[in-house]
């Protein structure tokens, strides 16, 4: 699932009812969730954070901006920290299945409506940056609001978006792309802060202080103090003392996972703090991180004690949680500690029991259906999969199987959870027809949007099951091999797999193939009902094979 995170800073921090009003604009967007409201009355800056699908967080981030310029007077702000607009900085941050392009385009896309509809000059920065020297937000912001008049007047300082004007109420603001921050400290066991400092300075990026033999600092020709180069990129770090712990700390941001990712980190203080008798006792994530960044973690200590990694993405976490010590200072609740499932929607189908889904099922509510039902058959097969081949990793007479068998289960595990979340896409798919169907339709206007809605909500509802169609199609090669090298004694439950995969797939066809007449591109339809077909008899084909087979053996 496409999520996207957004943190808006706007310029106000002691007015609630402003801020109360521009939050209540980001709660009106569908599928959008508002995590965080975090204001500062002495700096007069208040920091939002919230996430959700692509398209709506641009919505929701116009409508809050467009709310700050109509209750915000940057002309009588004052405050603590550096601020140019009324909605100072507005960065997008990709969570999962979003690319850094993607992010970029939706600052784009957001700067240029808030600079044609509201009137405000907007600055790309960061990754959406249309020079190097907008790159950096404090390059960007310097001189703050008050320089604002004289930098208008100038060429360089043509906005990327919106008037080359001073806009005395609203500012200027900044949008752009930027990666995920991770802000993670390491407990030692010791109260000695210099200890902490130590260590934090190899690691980070900027380094350590350059010293001569004598131990005196060595300075540039300018004075300035000259650095060494850190171990780890994207990495700021400082030693302190936590009081309420009683204990020295690393603190750290990470400015970017994927390039540092946490758990590499922590090893490499391990293996500092050693060499100078200190022990890391545990960690601890302040904040909320991408579920990718924490399995990534997990699957690295997995790996490290030779087990697979093929399994639940929880089981996966609860070894990262155990292995990093996460949970050593206060419970380590992935509900909110997580991105991903803090915003879950608690009635989403996946989050009831089997009695409470077939008994939803059998009512005369037009969903859940036969798509959700098809999603279901197709992760179950995946499940099959990585069931088999985790029965087979370890045991004794595979051990030729074993790489294999691993490589399976992660895939399995992976096909799983995209069913998983079709599921709860086909009937969201159904409903936002239905939506469509109930939108006002007396004049012309209205009924060319309700008609462009109506197509784009069918065409939805007819995808969602194509691609649980190509999801059956992997689920059940995956039960065909699985089936060759896995542990006999469980080779028909890798059957079961490849016939609830055709089943899942002959389902989903189905509900392709009933949705079509409603579509006017005739095209499209001619198209997506080859490809349909194409597929769904790739996976029978296929799916009999491995059924006969396992029949003939047993």
């Amino acid at each position: 699932m496409k999520l996207v995170e957004c943190v808006p800073n706007f310029s106000e921090g002691r007015d609630m009812s402003v801020l109360d009003a521009i939050a209540a604009e980001i709660k009106g967007v569908r599928n959008v969730s508002l995590l965080d409201v975090d204001p500062g009355a002495d700096t007069n800056r208040t920091v939002v954070t919230m996430v959700g699908e692509p398209e709506a967080v641009v919505e929701a981030a116009f409508l809050a901006i467009k709310k700050a310029s109509e209750l915000i007077d940057m002309s009588k702000h004052t405050g603590a920290h550096a601020r140019m607009g009324a909605t100072d900085v507005c960065p997008f941050i990709p969570v999962s299945d979003m690319t850094m392009d993607e992010c970029v385009a939706l600052s784009k896309k957001l700067g240029e409506r808030v600079g044609k509809e509201l009137g405000i000059p907007v600055y790309l920065y960061e990754y959406s940056a249309s020079k190097p020297e907008r790159q950096n937000l404090a390059d960007v912001r310097a001189g703050e609001y008050e320089a604002l008049p004289e930098k208008m007047t100038k060429a360089e300082w043509k906005p990327d978006f919106g008037p080359h004007a001073f806009n005395a109420k609203s500012g200027a603001t900044v949008i752009g792309a930027r990666e995920f921050l991770v802000a993670f400290n390491v407990n030692l066991n010791t109260r000695d802060m210099k200890k902490a400092t130590e260590i934090a300075n190899i690691i980070r990026e900027k380094g350590a202080v350059k010293k001569d033999k004598d131990g005196k600092i060595i300075k540039d020709k300018d004075g300035n103090k000259v650095f060494e180069e850190g171990l780890f990129k994207q990495c700021k770090a400082v030693g302190w003392y936590i009081d309420s712990f009683h204990r020295a700390q690393i603190s750290m941001n990470l400015t970017n996972y994927k390039v540092t990712p946490p758990h590499i980190v922590l090893e490499k203080i391990r293996e500092l703090a050693t060499k100078r008798g200190i022990v890391i006792t545990g960690s601890e994530l302040v904040g909320l991180i991408p579920k990718e960044a924490i399995i990534a973690c997990g699957k690295y200590y997995l790996e490290r004690l030779g087990e697979t990694s093929g399994l639940p993405d929880r089981r996966i976490i609860e070894t990262a949680v155990q292995s990093m010590g996460l949970a050593e200072l206060a419970p380590f609740d992935i509900e909110k500690k997580i991105i991903e499932y803090s915003i879950e929607d608690s009635q989403r189908l996946t989050a009831m029991t089997l009695e409470g889904f077939c008994d939803e099922l059998s009512t005369d509510s037009p969903a859940p259906g036969g798509g959700s039902v098809a999603a279901l058959c197709s992760a179950m097969s995946a499940a099959l999969s990585a069931m088999v081949a985790n029965l087979t990793i370890g045991k004794k007479g595979y051990e030729t199987n074993w790489k294999k068998a691993k490589s399976i289960a992660t895939q399995a595990q992976e096909i799983k959870n995209n069913c998983l979340h079709a599921i709860d896409e086909d009937t969201a798919a159904f409903y936002a027809m239905m939506d469509a169907m109930k939108l006002p339709k007396k004049t012309e206007k209205e009924i060319a949007h309700r008609n462009e809605q109506i197509q784009l909500a069918t065409k939805k509802a007819i995808l969602v099951p194509f691609h649980t169609i190509e999801l059956s199609l992997q689920a059940v090669q995956l039960a065909e091999q699985i089936a060759k090298i896995g542990n006999k004694n469980a080779l028909s439950d890798a059957g079961v797999g490849a016939l609830t995969a055709q089943t899942g797939a002959a389902a989903a066809y189905l509900n392709v193939k009933i949705n079509l007449s409603g579509v006017i591109d005739k095209d499209f339809c001619t198209d997506i009902l080859n490809k349909a077909s194409n597929l769904k008899d790739k996976v029978e084909k296929l799916a009999k094979k491995v059924f006969n087979s396992i029949d003939k053996k047993l």
